[in-house]
Order: C-alpha cells, then structure tokens, then sequence
C-alpha cells in the first residue's frame, strides 16, 4: 500500500484570538488551505516482520516523529488489536520531498495520510469526522488532510474544517534554507501581535476564490498575521521574498499562483 502525502499552502491566515482545549491554550484562527498537487512525500506499507513499530526514510528519532504519534494516538482512542498486530508484519517507508520547518504542512500530511491508510488495511470502523477529531489532538493542520479536500477553510484551532468549491491554483512554491521554528514565530506573534486579534478576522475571505484574494491583496503580511512574527525571529526572510509571493503558515515558504 503506498499512498501520497501532499502539502498545502495557506492562501490566508488570520489569527483570532486564543482557545484552551486538553488543558491547554492554542491560537485561534481562520484561513483557507489549499493542496499542492505537485509537491508530495510517500508513504508506503511494505511486508516486513518487525519487533516493534518500525519507520524507515526519516533522520529523527522515532518517538519524534508525528507518525509513530500518530500510531500511539490511533492504539489509544480505538485499542484495536489489529493494528498492533499489523505492524507487526509490516513497516512504515517514508519518501520526503516536503520540506521540513517550511509552512507546507508536511509533517501533519504525513500524519494523516498514515492515519487514512491504517484505516483501510485495518478496516477501523471510524468516520472521517472521528478520524480528523482524532487527528485534531496531533496537530493543528491535521484534520484538513485527513479529508482530503483540494480547498477548504479552516478555523478554531484547525478542527473546523468546510470544503471550498474552486478550482485548483497552479502554484509556485520556493522555501529558502532556513528552517522556522513554529512554537517561535507564533510566540513571537503572542508578544507583540494577538492583543490586536480580532474575533471575526479573515472573515470576509473566507466567502471569496483563492485566485482573487491573491489578486486583490498585495501586502502579504496582510494576507498572513504569523508573517511580521516571522520577520521578528527571521529578518533575514525581508531580503529572500520576492515579488508577488506569499508566505504560507509559519513559514518558511513563499508560494505565487501562476
């Protein structure tokens, strides 16, 4: 079983203020994801008998990856045994093309996708709904890859998620060699940004097409609220942008529909 693991841009991101959920406070915010169709990792089940679960393709420790994460968090919620015995028989092989720390989403693609597909070789009797609520505890932008929309808004802390009708953007994407550190950008937007969040922004985004937000906006940073936090912890990124491209989540790419 192999299967691709796409990225995502976000054409908008405003934060809207903070939520606690498991004890725990998260920014708020809306945006509209969009899937990149050209930019994908792999991630495929192969046949193998192994001791424990088993990842192969990724240089971080196990019990960092968001896949394993998402193995453990899967065995929790449902204490199916079949998924225990499955990995048993077989192990996880990652190919990465995504890159890290860049905005694209790969790391919770990844995740979901891993989770989709545990689904079907394990025949899990769970919705897509209970599947993304699941994935909601991993990661922010998790559940909108676990539906698979080409376009959708998104809000809360990334567990509201309404598909959006549109056709899809060809997309430009360049991520320069500078890794953000998410838990940075958006600590640096705490400190000097979400006193000024408002409830209801992005809003009015969210009723229009991807291609005519990026049409009508030309600031990016009024586009994207983690952008000027970015800048604080990155400055560096101010001389990589160019022209008539956007920075997507925290960073650190830049995308242009064509």
């Amino acid at each position: 079983m192999l299967e691709k693991s796409y990225a995502k841009v976000n054409i908008f991101l405003k934060i809207t203020g903070t939520k606690e959920y498991n004890r725990n406070l998260y920014h708020t915010f809306n945006s509209r994801f969009m899937l990149v169709k050209n930019l994908y990792d792999t991630i495929e089940f192969v046949p193998q008998k192994c001791d424990s679960f088993t990842i192969e393709g990724l240089d971080i420790p196990k019990e960092q990856n968001i896949i394993y994460k998402a193995y453990k968090t899967l065995n929790a919620h449902t204490g199916d045994l079949d998924i225990l015995e499955f990995f048993y028989n077989h192990k996880v092989v990652v190919k990465k093309n995504i890159p890290f720390g860049a905005g694209l989403g790969g790391g919770s693609s990844n995740a979901a996708t891993f989770m989709n597909m545990v689904k079907t070789a394990c025949n899990l009797q769970l919705s897509t709904e209970e599947l993304a609520n699941i994935g909601a505890t991993i990661g922010a932008d998790v559940p909108f890859f676990i539906y698979g929309y080409n376009s959708a808004n998104v809000s809360g802390f990334g567990e509201i998620i309404e598909e959006f009708e549109e056709e899809p953007l060809n997309l430009e994407i360049f991520t320069p060699p500078i890794h953000c550190d998410t838990a940075k950008v958006y600590k640096a937007f705490k400190e000097n940004y979400l006193k000024d969040a408002k409830p209801n922004a992005g809003a009015s985004y969210m009723l229009n097409k991807s291609i005519d937000i990026l049409n009508n906006i030309k600031d990016p940073t009024k586009l994207n609220d983690l952008y000027k936090a970015a800048l604080l912890v990155y400055p560096e990124l101010k001389k990589i942008q160019k022209e008539g491209y956007y920075f997507s989540g925290s960073g650190s790419s830049f995308f242009k529909a064509l």
